[in-house]
């Protein structure tokens, strides 16, 4: 496959700046790929149609932080907006960012947050064209940092495909209701659509629920810049699989029942995991498995996925698990559509191979 493929374009006006009213209740389009049958649903709810008792729902319970700052430049008072990427250090209050403009800042350099510039970093290595390595001057208890360090933040939406500032109440929209385990810079974006509620009712009709944990980072959202896609590197994620996870799917490929993938993030994490017996294992480390078609997927049988943007790596997994063609129509209709939205905030597609 090349990545020319998957271009389609994409009205501007068609990409969500907002999420639904109410996680639940946006569009669901389900694609049965044996078959080629497109259904169209009002409601992503309707999804409880198509599962039953013993069935099992795979999550991403990675929990998103307040990753956007913005700082101002010692001495010139420059505007500098900083992405916390990761902690590296908690002793010495280390983390790994990204600097926007990067080109006005050096090793050397402090960096003041916050409108009595009551945090400050000082730039002490530079990592990449724009990452740099930042060390908090702060005094105190590491938790207490932590949330000086997040009152300052923002929700990190997508650059690229949210255009307006964040508020607010964004961070509790890119947030998953199950998110637990903090780390990741951008959310599982298929898991926003479930609501407490609509958990509730998968637990009353008896479907399983299991979690993993990887870390999404902003590698998600990087273009590629080659044609041929055997030649694309992911970045590296930190991911964990235990032991309940791999009980839950395994019983349930073992007894014939239905494995969700949950998202984009999951399936990496899946076939991570997977071992030479097509069993899920345990596993603590990271990951930078790069999906796209054709690609034999060997745990999960049924998959939710957002509607993509266009040469997007989230697209290629969704295409290689439902069928290129497949997909790619369910794209044309969906444009067609102007109900349908697409990005972050946007509708849903559940995908099932049986």
């Amino acid at each position: 496959m090349k990545l020319s493929q998957f271009r389609f374009k994409l009205p501007t006006d068609r990409i969500a700046q907002y999420p639904a009213p109410f996680r639940d209740e946006c569009r669901l389009m389900v694609l049965h790929s044996k078959s080629g049958v497109i259904e169209h649903r009002d409601h992503f709810y309707d999804i409880l149609e198509y599962f039953d008792d013993k069935d099992v729902f795979v999550f991403n319970d990675t929990k998103v932080f307040p990753a956007r700052l913005e700082g101002n430049k010692e001495k010139t008072g420059a505007k500098i907006e900083v992405f916390l990427l990761r902690e590296l250090n908690q002793e010495h209050r280390l983390w790994d960012v990204l600097v926007e403009p990067a080109r006005k800042i050096r090793i050397g350099n402090k960096l003041y947050f916050g409108e009595s510039e009551s945090m400050v970093a000082e730039v002490i290595d530079n990592t990449t064209s724009r990452g740099r390595t930042l060390r908090f001057l702060y005094d105190g208890p590491h938790e207490e940092f932590k949330e000086a360090l997040y009152a300052l933040g923002e929700a990190p939406l997508p650059k690229h495909i949210i255009t307006r500032k964040a508020t607010p109440e964004d961070m509790e929209d890119f947030q998953c209701v199950f998110a637990r385990h903090e780390g990741a810079v951008t959310a599982p974006t298929s898991g926003l659509h479930f609501s407490k509620n609509l958990l509730k009712r998968m637990e009353i009709k008896g479907i399983e629920m299991a979690f993993v944990t990887l870390h999404c980072g902003l590698g998600n959202f990087r273009e590629i810049d080659v044609e041929d896609l055997s030649k694309h590197k992911m970045e590296s994620e930190e991911m964990h699989v235990d032991a309940e996870a791999c009980r839950l799917v395994n019983a349930a490929k073992t007894s014939g029942h239905h494995v969700c993938a949950v998202g984009t993030t999951v399936q990496r994490a899946l076939e991570t995991a997977i071992g030479a017996d097509k069993c899920l294992k345990e596993f603590d480390g990271w990951t930078n498995k790069f999906i796209y078609p054709p690609y034999t997927f060997g745990v999960a049988d049924c998959m939710v996925a957002n509607f993509y943007l266009p040469y997007s790596t989230l697209l290629m997994i969704a295409c290689a698990f439902g069928d290129y063609e497949l997909v790619m129509k369910a794209y044309k209709e969906a444009l067609r559509d102007s109900r349908y939205r697409f990005g972050t905030y946007g509708d849903a597609m559940l995908i099932m191979n049986d």
